[in-house]
């Protein structure tokens, strides 16, 4: 009777191993190809699909930058304040000449209106902006139009 109480209990059959194995060639068949297509800007439009085919870029205008004498202006109020200010001026390279003839009186506008400026205008950090509009436009009416395209603002320190 033991012998037919083992013979009735059958061992259960391994599962294949083959369904698992396929789905592991094709993940990587399947992940391998999807890189490749995103990565040679097949799908998405990746930076290297998007650059220009024979295209070259346009040339940088002809400039010329005129450095301003570093300036020291003494600010009004209670205790003695200073304000270190260095620029350059961005010019069309035909009229750097000129520009650098006038430099005195660019100076001299800047330090008139830095002056004027109130320490707490100064002291505001989105100030700078509207300080380099103005200084711009006062350069611009010094030197004639046209002459002078940007004021670059090299250091600005309030102490």
């Amino acid at each position: 009777m033991a012998e037919t109480d083992t013979a009735g209990e059958e061992t259960p059959k391994k599962r294949s191993k083959l369904p698992l194995l396929i789905g592991l060639v094709l993940m990587l068949g399947l992940g391998g190809g999807a890189f490749y297509a995103v990565y040679s800007g097949l799908i998405l439009g990746t930076p290297q699909a998007a650059e220009p085919q024979g295209e070259t870029p346009e040339a940088l205008p002809e400039v010329a930058f005129v450095p301003l004498d570093p300036m020291v202006v003494s600010l009004g109020g209670t205790a003695a304040r200073h304000l270190r200010f260095n620029a350059q001026l961005e010019v069309p390279l035909a009229y750097q000449a000129d520009v650098e003839h006038l430099k005195p009186r660019v100076m001299d506008v800047l330090n008139g209106y830095l002056r004027a400026v109130d320490v707490a205008e100064l002291e505001d950090p989105t100030a700078l902006i509207r300080l380099r509009a103005q200084m711009l436009r006062r350069v611009q009416i010094v030197v004639g139009e046209g002459r002078v395209r940007d004021l670059l603002v090299i250091e600005f320190v309030l102490n």
